[in-house]
């Protein structure tokens, strides 16, 4: 199969013009040089202009910051600006992404999104929650989507900016909280359940995804009286070949060991494209039905347990429902750990 898959991806890119594979190739080389290097390179520019003629810059920023420090957890900077750039289209059909839906959002309701499986970029949630180009906005109108993710992120200089521009916010009570109840209807929160551990079971053939023990998004839904829906990204773990390291190994303790300290996971990916780029293999994004959740503002651990299951049973039809037309055998299973 993979070798048919092989000749449908070499056959739709000779269809494409030179330039076309270019744009992508470049769309996609920013956002993995962004996840990787962005970050420490923002806090490396403003301490280096700290020690240059130039400090009066960072200086004002520092200060302003210093007063800005509370933004990402109310609501954070979004602009459609960023949202919409035509770099955004290019990545969408670099794989390409496709985003499927099977049921209604109503806007006057808010939602808490469980995305799966994590991967090592999370590929289709970012194509499918911080971009105009992904689809979500056509296919569900008047729902506003917000990806979270980790809250050490937004206290890096002018990247937490660039973080917020997209839409992204901190994957904190007080950020998720503020959005489900001072912000209106019709938003979601967007949070990728698994997170570091589950990117480390990420691997070409392999549907794991890490939640039995995650019942934190399912108490935020309840608190909240936002509806849960889940998404799984067919195709995500497919696009960069990792090396799992066996459990109880030196390598996988200092894996565990960097998660502990950082809030992510190195993962060993033994390369794609250009080292760098990902394969090209399509990724499909299918939004599943929202799940009814009560308003209940201090939940027992029991009414957690029950949307927790709830849940767990929704996204396995949903896998089990669309597996066989995103590419997957009937023989695949979800496991969930």
């Amino acid at each position: 199969m993979n070798g048919t898959v092989a000749s449908v991806d070499e056959m739709e890119n000779r269809q494409k013009s030179k330039w076309k594979l270019f744009l992508e190739d470049i769309s996609v080389l920013q956002l993995v040089l962004s996840f990787l290097f962005m970050g420490i390179s923002c806090m490396v520019l403003m301490l280096y202009l700290m020690f240059t003629p130039l400090w009066p810059i960072p200086t004002l920023y520092f200060t302003w910051q210093f007063f800005d420090w509370n933004t990402p957890e109310r609501g954070g900077r979004r602009t459609r600006f960023v949202r919409s750039w035509r770099l955004w289209k290019h990545f969408k059909d670099y794989f390409p992404i496709k985003l499927v839906k099977t049921a209604d959002l109503s806007p006057s309701r808010n939602y808490v999104i469980g995305c799966h499986p994590h991967g090592i970029m999370s590929i289709g949630a970012v194509s499918s929650f911080i971009t105009e180009h992904g689809g979500f906005a056509q296919a569900f109108p008047g729902i506003r989507t917000s990806l979270a993710m980790l809250a050490g992120l937004f206290r890096i200089p002018l990247f937490r900016d660039y973080l917020m521009f997209a839409g992204i916010l901190p994957v904190s009570k007080d950020s998720l909280k503020y959005m489900l109840s001072q912000s209106g209807v019709g938003n979601a929160v967007v949070i990728i359940v698994g997170g570091a551990e589950e990117s480390l079971a990420s691997s070409p053939g392999v549907n794991t995804v890490v939640m039995k023990q995650r019942k934190g998004f399912v108490r935020l839904a309840l608190e909240n009286g936002a509806d849960l829906v889940p998404v799984y990204s067919f195709g995500e773990n497919e696009l960069f070949p990792q090396v799992l390291l066996s459990e109880g190994s030196v390598g996988r303790r200092l894996q565990a060991l960097f998660k502990q300290v950082m809030g992510f996971a190195p993962c060993l990916v033994t390369g794609g494209r250009w080292l760098f780029l990902p394969y090209r293999r399509p990724v499909t994004t299918v939004v599943g039905s929202p799940i009814s959740v009560p308003h209940v503002y201090n939940p027992s651990e029991q009414q957690v347990d029950h949307y927790h299951t709830l849940y767990m049973e929704s996204l396995s039809e949903l896998f089990h429902a669309h597996k066989s037309s995103c590419g997957l055998a009937d023989t695949h299973q979800l496991c969930i750990i």
